[in-house]
């Protein structure tokens, strides 16, 4: 009886260090978020008291605006599995077998989206060189427009997409097929849950370019599309509802142009 009541006791201890050690990484994952988004509205209203005709936004300050926005827009939706990642690491570390840091691979998913967010950058100036993009980071044609639009909404029917749709919305799957012990292993399956969400949410970040990069409205849209998208019911069904909303818009935008 006394074995059983230690181990209970053992048992409860667990899920209490699980439970606390959860609040810690979601209140780290949410306050990094809502720095995030703070940056972005600050540095909006900085933009909006600026006359920007005929200036360009150097490239360094637009690889840490376009990173600082991949950090705000990405985070909630890889949230459950970074969690997830958390809850594995306090269990093996209860049976004497320490992983790595739930940051390691957070770093490693961050990383990936660092690095698209300094092509964003390169394609950035360059759209503006070719004058399709404004100094104020927005559409400057709407056969431009239309060809990112259609573009994103035929990406949603490609299987690589979907490939990588089911991917992010399976962690316990990842997990499963992907595991590697260590801080490289950590490090290497961070990066390659970032490269499974990078491949399917690449082409929505490019309607930025679109609806203006530091609209936030348009900003916080994509970026709850793409948390619907990874994470609730019926994947497919919006999937499919986006993409023919996005060509037709494209048309609409061909046909008025």
């Amino acid at each position: 009886m006394g074995g059983i009541a230690a181990r209970a006791a053992l048992d409860r201890g667990i899920e209490a260090t699980l439970r606390r050690d959860r609040r810690v990484v979601t209140a780290s994952l949410a306050l990094v978020i809502a720095l995030a988004w703070l940056y972005l509205w600050r540095d909006q209203r900085e933009m909006s008291g600026m006359d920007m005709a005929g200036m360009s936004m150097p490239l360094a300050l637009g690889f840490a605006m376009w990173t600082i926005m991949m950090i705000g827009m990405m985070l909630p939706s890889a949230a459950p599995t970074i969690l997830f990642y958390g809850a594995l690491v306090r269990k093996n570390s209860e049976r004497g077998s320490v992983l790595p840091a739930v940051w390691v691979f957070t770093s490693g998913y961050l990383a990936v989206w660092t690095a698209f967010s300094l092509l964003a950058a390169l394609l950035q100036a360059s759209f503006e060189q070719a004058m399709l993009v404004t100094p104020m980071m927005v559409s400057a044609s709407n056969g431009f427009s239309a060809a990112i639009l259609i573009a994103a909404g035929m990406y949603q029917w490609l299987p690589i997409k979907q490939i990588c749709l089911r991917k992010c919305r399976n962690p316990i799957e990842f997990f499963t097929m992907r595991w590697r012990a260590g801080a490289l292993g950590a490090l290497r399956m961070g990066l390659e849950h970032g490269l499974y969400c990078l491949g399917c949410c690449w082409a929505l970040m490019l309607l930025l370019f679109v609806a203006g990069v530091m609209n936030l409205l348009w900003v916080a849209l994509i970026a709850a599309f793409v948390f619907v998208e990874k994470l609730l019911p019926a994947e497919k069904f919006t999937s499919r509802f986006a993409s023919v909303a996005l060509i037709l818009s494209g048309l609409a935008l061909l046909a008025g142009a």
